[in-house]
């Protein structure tokens, strides 16, 4: 997930005008997303994605990254968490409410990891104990307000620093194990 130096996922009123997403960035991305066995949002989130990533390469403009990851998308098995949508299309399932049974059963499927997108999602596992690994993209940028990434909590999580990677553009990938045994096991 991007965030910002001060650990906001999103800007005022949603805004991601500030995420410095390059060709590199983005070729990174997809590398890592198609041996993804399927990716995990909440509503807001699949509902901003199904809005642009359908027929993103259908646009004469969009080459490389952009069309590659457009693809990937519409493929790749999406599972949305959302108490209102009762249909979403795309090769994705609606699921009502985030369980250590419902996540279980979505990690034992065909694939490999899943990916985790948006703050609210997030929240919901990290509270539940249900993420193995963090992969965030820090961008260069400190936005002062909007939606943190990780709210507060009264149980500090412990991570491995695995890798860390500084693209050209001054984004920072850092990415953390759990320490510990997987809450899945």
């Amino acid at each position: 997930m991007s965030v910002s130096v001060d650990g906001y996922f999103e800007g005022p009123d949603h805004d991601l005008g500030w995420q410095l997403i390059d060709d590199e960035v983005h070729a990174h991305m997809n590398r890592e997303l198609v041996r993804m066995g399927g990716f995990l949002s909440g509503r807001r989130t699949h509902e901003l994605m199904a809005a642009f990533w359908p027929t993103a390469d259908q646009d004469p403009a969009a080459a490389g990254p952009v069309a590659e990851f457009a693809e990937i998308w519409r493929t790749m098995p999406k599972t949305v968490f959302s108490r209102t949508l009762d249909h979403a299309d795309w090769n994705t399932t609606v699921v009502r409410e985030v369980t250590p049974g419902t996540v279980a059963a979505l990690a034992v499927g065909p694939g490999g990891n899943l990916a985790l997108g948006g703050a609210d999602l997030a929240a919901s596992f990290l509270a539940q104990d249900l993420i193995d690994e963090f992969r965030l993209l820090v961008h260069p940028v400190v936005l002062g307000r909007g939606t943190l990434l990780f709210r507060p909590t009264d149980r500090p999580v412990p991570l491995t620093p695995v890798e860390t990677h500084r693209f050209t553009n001054g984004v920072t990938l850092l990415r953390y194990a759990r320490s510990g045994p997987s809450p899945l096991d």
